[in-house]
């Protein structure tokens, strides 16, 4: 039968990185937020879910995490199992979850079908049962040649037809459309909803204990390459330019996250302990109370990072990477054109004299509200609102098994 108070399920693939997981967080939070008798369980593969707090009514399932190797196939992130056995226990278990669980609204994040497809038959079986589907994308996903030819290859065309009913897309349509030269139908992109961005604020622990900056009160940068796992880079490039003294910076923290390689993260802090104007922090999940006493910000271009910049409004450089998608790239150029941050390409690395430049002109910038885009903010606003137009509309009681 159906649940006797309203449920969603939030589906997120990924094992590396924090992009999806927060994002996903974001989204769960705001909505117990604005509905009291709302519940919201989240499947996830990352293996440091367990690091962030969840809001009272937002819990999560954790499913064994995968990688995906540089010659692009996966393997099990920490188990010793082939990758076909580790995606069969993942499938299991979303799919006995979904039927537990019984949610009224069924949101899968970024990947149509899943990885590997894993979700295809859980999709089917709500649908079935009456769930609500909808797929979740970020403003931008990747170069459109490259995504129609990747969703082509994975079946996604058809799902989007005949699965899933919403489609919401992270972002605004006046800067990008992450639908468009991709392959799908018209009546897909009926079902397309431009949210706009999502808000980020101060969790409840940091409006309680603040972060305390190691330089007291002077203004400083901070240097966020989110997850760290292809970071190095960037990292390295900021702490070559404070060790060379070329001119006069702004002091700056550097966060280097949690999936940075642990020998690479050993060998930055005993660089950065030799800079007073450099302090390092391997991983905090509350990386908000950092952003918003910094100054400025340093950032790649991921999809979370752009929307904390754009909440906490600070001035920010992009230093996007370009491989194994261009997303980071395609989101620096078009908040660049909107006047919302300023972009070094990857491809000056190392020039220190560069990153010089860059770093001594970016407490200068003007923040993103000083481009006047109306509606920037407002994803959760518009998703709640979504959510309870859904919910309202909710029929009768209903079996998820019967749809098996």
């Amino acid at each position: 039968m159906r649940a006797s108070t309203p449920r969603i399920l939030i589906y997120s693939h990924d094992s590396f990185g924090l992009g999806h997981l927060r994002r996903c967080r974001a989204i769960a939070h705001s909505l117990v937020g604005s509905m009291s008798d709302l519940s919201v369980l989240i499947l996830s593969g990352s293996p440091i879910i367990g690091s962030f707090d969840f809001r009272t009514r937002v819990d999560f399932v954790r499913i064994p995490g995968v990688i995906k190797l540089r010659n692009g196939e996966y393997t099990s992130l920490s188990l010793h199992l082939d990758i076909e056995e580790t995606l069969a226990i993942r499938g299991s278990i979303i799919e006995h979850t979904a039927k537990v669980f019984r949610p009224d609204i069924f949101i899968v994040d970024k990947e149509p079908l899943g990885l590997r497809g894993e979700v295809r038959g859980t999709l089917e079986r709500l649908s079935g049962a009456g769930t609500r589907l909808v797929l979740g994308l970020r403003d931008v996903m990747d170069d459109p040649g490259v995504l129609a030819e990747e969703w082509e290859r994975k079946g996604v065309a058809q799902a989007l037809d005949d699965l899933y009913d919403d489609i919401w897309i992270y972002g605004l349509g006046d800067i990008h459309d992450p639908l468009q030269g991709v392959g799908v139908s018209e009546a897909a992109r009926a079902k397309a909803l431009f949210t706009g961005y999502l808000k980020r604020d101060l969790p409840a622990a940091a409006v309680a204990a603040p972060f305390r900056s190691p330089f007291g009160g002077e203004p400083y940068i901070l240097v966020s390459p989110g997850g760290g796992g292809d970071g190095v880079e960037l990292v390295d490039w900021v702490i070559r330019t404070y060790e060379a003294h070329i001119r006069p910076l702004f002091p700056a923290i550097i966060v280097l996250g949690p999936f940075m390689d642990p020998e690479r993260q050993a060998a930055f802090a005993e660089r950065a302990a030799k800079v007073r104007d450099l302090h390092l922090i391997t991983f905090t999940p509350q990386i908000e109370s950092i952003m918003a006493q910094a100054t400025a910000i340093v950032g790649m271009g991921g999809y979370n990072v752009f929307c904390e910049i754009l909440s906490f409004d600070k001035p920010t450089l992009l230093v996007p990477r370009v491989v194994p998608r261009r997303e980071q790239a395609i989101r620096a150029s078009l908040a660049t054109e909107a006047g919302l941050a300023r972009v070094l390409p990857i491809d000056f690395y190392p020039d220190v004299h560069a990153m010089a430049d860059a770093l001594a002109s970016l407490p200068g910038q003007p923040p993103p509200s000083m481009a006047g885009i109306p509606h920037l903010l407002g994803g959760l606003d518009v998703i709640n609102g979504r959510v309870k137009d859904i919910l309202s509309t909710r029929q009768g009681p209903r079996l998820v098994a019967a749809a098996g």
